[in-house]
């Protein structure tokens, strides 16, 4: 008997297949079967009918002819007979079945709708040397789990809720842009300009960069030094103030020492937000107009940021529910996923992966850590909402299947004019043959469980108040329709998004 293991395509972890309990196909002169094992396997059983396996054995000569040196007999010319009489008469059977059991087994694969998450192992349990074949395949499959809790989920979201306090701030802030400064005998206070003569010293030297004479200093901003905020808030025009500071330098051990006069202090004067100046200054014509548009542009962003929020936390939360230990070989499947995909937009841009660990300051042995935990997060999720379809009876049907192809079509056709329902039913051909199509019916279901479990979801905020979910629909412009946040971010599902996240 032969025993190998086998890579074969379709291990992304992403299918979508149940396996089918001891059910029996046939492919032409191909039979096979399957048998549920335990721990989330199953034995796929193929047997090939000699005259079958002969094709295979006459393309493995042929092979092998053209690696072969036979004098007298150019390179692929050599006979059979002779190769045979040369190598042995189970050379050709040998290469036979190295070249065609991976495509057999991803034959049966598609044929039983077999959803494996790693390599199997093959055994040869008959015609190594002659005669029909037969073979058996052990391989883990995507075990089914059950959940709970789902329907009752909490999840804690920053308020989508307008700050009139921040639109203030805002409308301040562009006020500001437009200010003009008055001299004030008061003392001075954070957002007061002062022009002040600075001499910096250390060890009695002046040192040029902290001298300097007639500068214009923005209290409150913490230039030069931190304690220079400290000394010069309550000053008046014609104090002299002298302090020390810390050197910026930690090795240092001399403090700074400073000498300033307060030449003058001027605070900003703000243009009052009336229509006059609105109308000069913005695209509006009134003051009203220009806050209305600053409400709904932050509450534009906050909407996408709780909605952002959102999604993360209530795919973390169902990721959560799976509590039992997921496949190490789905696991494994992920990490390599994403390594190999981080590696290749990174070549993109001429980066190596190393270089780009040194700039983020993370070792090799922390990003893989972080690699294979946000992949186990991933797993559990991918686990849990197909859970979640069974359970609630969301499993996509052919209707929706459809309508998903002819979306893809639609898409792909760039506005040309197609038929939609001829060209989604070659694609839905193109992708049973490849074993695609329960992929595409598994991220449908899930999709929707998703959305299942969203639409149940309680909302609060950090303290602890409930969220209506209508708020989080994004506020309209003038003249347009309130849309969800989802109408405008759409690169990712919301499943995928959490992936990447965690």
């Amino acid at each position: 008997m032969t025993t190998a293991m086998l890579r074969t395509s379709g291990l992304d972890g992403d299918g979508a297949r149940v396996v089918p309990r001891d059910r029996t196909g046939t492919l032409a002169a191909v039979r096979s079967s399957v048998e549920t094992l335990t721990d989330n396997r199953v034995k796929l059983t193929v047997e090939l009918d000699e005259a079958e396996f002969e094709i295979e054995v006459e393309a493995a000569f042929k092979r092998i002819a053209r690696e072969v040196r036979i004098p007298g007999f150019r390179p692929g010319k050599a006979p059979r007979r002779l190769l045979e009489a040369q190598l042995g008469p189970v050379a050709g059977r040998a290469e036979a079945l190295r070249a065609s059991l991976p495509d057999y087994y991803a034959r049966a694969v598609v044929e039983h709708d077999i959803d494996v998450i790693d390599a199997p192992r093959i055994e040869v349990t008959e015609g190594s040397e002659a005669g029909p074949v037969s073979f058996d395949a052990v391989v883990d499959v995507r075990p089914a789990i059950l959940v709970s809790g789902y329907d009752e989920l909490s999840v804690q979201i920053p308020s989508p809720a307008v700050d009139d306090e921040e639109v203030v701030a805002e409308i301040d802030r562009f006020r500001k842009q437009f200010a003009e400064l008055a001299p004030v005998k008061r003392a001075a206070v954070d957002g007061d300009h002062l022009t002040i003569d600075i001499t910096g010293t250390l060890g009695g030297e002046t040192i040029d960069g902290l001298t300097t004479s007639d500068y214009d200093y923005l209290l409150g901003t913490g230039a030069v030094v931190p304690e220079i905020d400290e000394n010069l808030r309550g000053s008046t025009a014609g104090d002299i103030l002298e302090f020390l500071a810390s050197h910026p330098d930690p090795e240092e051990d001399q403090k700074l020492r400073f000498r300033v006069l307060v030449k003058e202090v001027q605070e900003a004067v703000l243009p009052d937000l009336d229509d006059e100046f609105v109308g000069a200054n913005t695209e509006f014509d009134t003051a009203e107009e220009f806050r209305a548009a600053l409400e709904t542009g932050q509450a534009r962003t906050r909407v996408m940021y709780a909605e952002s929020v959102r999604r993360e936390a209530i795919a973390s939360a169902v990721a959560d529910l799976v509590t039992d230990e997921v496949p190490d070989a789905m696991v494994t499947s992920e990490v390599e996923t994403r390594r190999e995909s981080l590696t290749r937009d990174l070549a993109q841009r001429g980066y190596e992966l190393d270089d780009y660990l040194d700039s983020i300051g993370q070792s090799r042995e922390e990003f893989e850590d972080g690699l294979r935990l946000s992949a186990d997060r991933s797993v559990k999720l991918d686990l849990a909402l197909r859970a979640v379809a069974v359970a609630e009876g969301l499993e996509a049907d052919e209707a929706a299947v459809d309508a998903e192809l002819e979306q893809a079509v639609l898409a792909a056709s760039n506005g040309a004019e197609v038929d939609a329902a001829a060209e989604a039913a070659r694609l839905r051909d193109a992708l049973a043959s490849s074993g695609q199509l329960s992929d595409m019916r598994s991220q449908i279901s899930k999709r929707t469980a998703l959305e299942w479990i969203t639409e149940r979801v309680e909302l609060v905020d950090p303290d602890g108040e409930v969220i209506d979910p209508e708020l989080l629909r994004l506020p309209a412009d003038v003249g347009e329709a309130a849309e969800s946040p989802q109408d405008v971010d759409t690169d990712q599902a919301p499943d995928e998004q959490a992936q990447d996240e965690s």
